[in-house]
């Protein structure tokens, strides 16, 4: 298991507590974020698969058979229900909720989770026809936000990886090389240094404001080009984000940009603290970029939730908690950021954790434009 059994324990309280709450016997939890969470199980939705949480009792799992070995090895929970692959999952759940004695009881569902779309909600109510089904959409990502000291060293750990792998992908960088050459050095840190096996990230060429989706090419670099380095490296499924941008040649005017760049996340970060409203740490990069005419507009977000990110999962990153001018949530201890400004081809991001008096940068990579 990745963390301790008391750790699991505790998330199980913390859920069970909602559950109550809300009047919830028999909880159905099967999005990958929140199953890894809750049971330290990730798996894929070749078929449908989910853990049965009742409000008292143990936890039960229903999975495909040729899953039960790794969900065994990995998982605290013991008691699993293993079907055959030419069987339904959600009769094999269905029949598993009536035989546990909640076939006729109030069962929570999370209405906005991506493996319950509304057909096989409605397979499920009808094997299920004296149940009770209520919303438990926003719950589980509420109580994942704040991590623990075991998760947050693990985010430290894959902060370091990915400072390394940004020295070794600047060092490798340069005239005629490309994107995927920056690429290959990532990969090899992050294996060397003891990543899971992962995409690097997102690693392409930075042009004008709006580049940070941009493709990974083999297209030789050229003088002038900026090599847009956003690296994610995992540790155990949790994954640290940075970026850096890198100039073939000298950076110039970009340099300028840079600076006026990083002095705004300063004072943003300086304002991350227990208790600051999300909006009013977006203004502060937003209205910053804005002022100082690094760009015309500033259409996307300043910063999200960072922490777990289960391969399979179909959200590349967590939007749980995002930065924007109306967000009116407040920060708190334990919480973790990715934040980022950018503008012209630069951007630079960092791995940030609300500590009790203040905020700590887990991504320590030397924050400047590099020249190549």
């Amino acid at each position: 298991m990745i963390f301790t059994l008391e750790e699991y324990k505790t998330r199980l309280e913390r859920v069970r507590a909602d559950m109550a709450a809300r009047n919830i016997d028999l909880l159905i939890v099967d999005q990958s974020e929140f199953l890894i969470h809750l049971t330290g199980f990730s798996i894929s939705e070749n078929m449908y698969r989910a853990c049965l949480v009742p409000l008292a009792g143990e936890p039960v799992m229903v999975l495909r058979a040729v899953d039960l070995g790794p969900f065994l090895d990995s998982s605290w929970i013991t008691q699993s229900v293993a079907f055959a692959d030419w069987e339904d999952p959600i009769e094999a759940v269905a029949s598993t909720i009536t035989r546990l004695g909640f076939g006729d009881r109030s069962i929570g569902v999370d209405e906005e989770s991506y493996c319950m779309p509304i057909r096989r909600f409605r397979q499920l109510k009808a094997k299920l026809p004296a149940a009770e089904f209520r919303d438990f959409s926003g719950v589980l990502e509420v109580l994942r936000m704040c991590k623990s000291p075991a998760e947050i060293a693990l985010l430290r750990e894959a902060s370091r990886i990915g400072d390394l792998a940004i020295a070794a992908a600047v060092a490798s960088a340069g005239e005629g090389r490309s994107a995927r050459d920056a690429a290959a050095e990532v990969h090899r840190v992050f294996m060397e240094e003891g990543a899971d096996t992962a995409r690097a990230g997102i690693i392409t060429a930075g042009i004008g404001n709006n580049f940070l989706h941009g493709y990974m090419t083999g297209t030789p670099l050229k003088r002038g080009d900026i090599l847009h380095l956003e690296l994610l490296p995992f540790k155990d499924g949790y994954s640290s984000r940075i970026m850096r941008p890198v100039v073939i040649g000298p950076a110039d005017e970009r340099k300028a940009i840079a600076e006026r760049l990083l002095a705004i996340q300063d004072r943003q970060f300086a304002a991350m603290k227990p208790g600051a409203v999300a909006r009013d740490i977006d203004a502060i990069a937003r209205d910053g970029v804005l002022a100082a005419g690094l760009r015309p507009d500033y259409l996307n977000i300043t910063g999200y939730t960072i922490g777990a990110f289960p391969l399979h999962t179909p959200r590349t990153s967590d939007f749980s908690r995002v930065f924007l001018p109306n967000a009116e949530w407040t920060l708190e201890p334990g919480m973790v950021f990715h934040m980022y400004v950018s503008a012209e081809g630069v951007a630079f991001s960092e791995t940030m954790l609300v500590t009790e008096t203040g905020s700590e940068r887990l991504t320590l990579a030397e924050r400047r434009i590099f020249e190549a």
